[in-house]
């Protein structure tokens, strides 16, 4: 982040307009909020620049819509916010609209199909909007989006607190654990969780895979610090064994990182492996982080969020950061 500018460096921003990237990309059931961790996490920015005394226009998506998709509304988040701040936001859903409060919320980004394909027009179209440039959304930091890498073509450009604070945990992590360090890697998708988990053998004493990843990890030539679990209930969940494998060697762990649940945690009878290994960690009393929206929804249902060290918002993001992939969203604050 030694090229990054951060709130730290910003100018004189009284009455001026900040676009602030935020991610509301958040579990949503018809209107329903059923997890506001990621609007939570954008609250201290807000706070922070409307101190400062100017006007912010919150740009987000939600879900993947194909075009306008009325049930991926930002409207629900609207109110969301109000409660969490304790100001009206001004919602508008198109982009002709300049009669800006103090708080201001464009509807879905992904509503605009030129928001995936990082169309220069629509990028300079969003930057048009504001005055200032601010990322605090660090969970989509690896998409090149038009409101993640265009955007900052043509606005000064910061990184908000919770980037801020979300690449330094990472980055410390990689660079200066606390040993032992256990890596936990669970969920599917072999291809995205592969590179970070080669990449976490490198520095983290063991990293213990579960998920459905211990059945497409089979073929892989491993290192030998990478220990994959060795039983499963029904290919759903871990076993008994690899429970007491594994929570033994967190037991031992001076710092935890953890992405991806260990089972279909979301039938009980598969949540056994996930609620366990979050118990481990708990009971080691090492400094854990863990990221992504399904590991963040077990420890919810579990009731355990609570207890962990940090709660990184990113899931995808937060891979490729272990990965020592470069994140678009990063460069695009470079100025690369």
């Amino acid at each position: 982040m030694e090229d990054v500018k951060t709130l730290q460096d910003l100018p004189d921003i009284v009455d001026k307009i900040v676009l602030l990237r935020a991610d509301f990309d958040v579990a949503i059931e018809g209107e329903k909020i059923l997890d506001n961790t990621r609007i939570k996490a954008a609250i201290p920015t807000i706070k922070f620049l409307l101190d400062k005394k100017s006007k912010i226009i919150l740009l987000s998506h939600l879900g993947r819509p194909q075009g306008v998709d009325k049930t991926l509304s930002l409207k629900p988040i609207k109110e969301v916010l109000e409660t969490l701040i304790g100001q009206k936001v001004n919602f508008f859903d198109n982009l002709e609209d300049k009669n800006f409060t103090s708080l201001n919320l464009l509807e879905n980004l992904r509503f605009w199909p030129e928001e995936e394909t990082n169309d220069l027009k629509f990028a300079k179209k969003l930057a048009s909007l504001g005055e200032f440039y601010v990322n605090d959304s660090f969970a989509v930091c690896h998409r090149a989006h038009a409101s993640i890498v265009g955007v900052p073509q043509f606005l000064p450009s910061f990184a908000g607190l919770r980037l801020e604070e979300e690449v330094k945990k990472l980055t410390q992590i990689l660079k200066q654990p606390k040993n032992p360090l256990i890596a936990i890697i669970g969920g599917a998708k072999i291809e995205t969780k592969l590179p970070a988990i080669k990449n976490l053998a490198k520095v983290a004493d063991k990293v213990l895979v579960g998920g459905k990843l211990i059945f497409e990890i089979q073929k892989e030539n491993l290192e030998p610090n990478i220990i994959v679990a060795s039983d499963d209930i029904d290919t759903k969940d871990i076993g008994k064994e690899s429970i007491e494998n594994f929570s033994q060697i967190i037991s031992e762990a001076g710092e935890i990182i953890w992405n991806g649940p260990l089972g279909l945690f979301e039938q009980e009878k598969y949540a056994v492996g996930t609620k366990a290994i979050a118990q481990a960690i708990i009971d080691s009393g090492a400094y854990s982080v863990v990221g992504g929206g399904e590991t963040i929804a077990a420890l919810n249902k579990f009731g355990f969020l609570d207890k962990m060290g940090y709660v990184s918002t990113g899931g995808g993001a937060m891979l490729e950061f272990l990965a020592g992939k470069k994140l678009p969203g990063l460069e695009a604050l470079e100025g690369k």
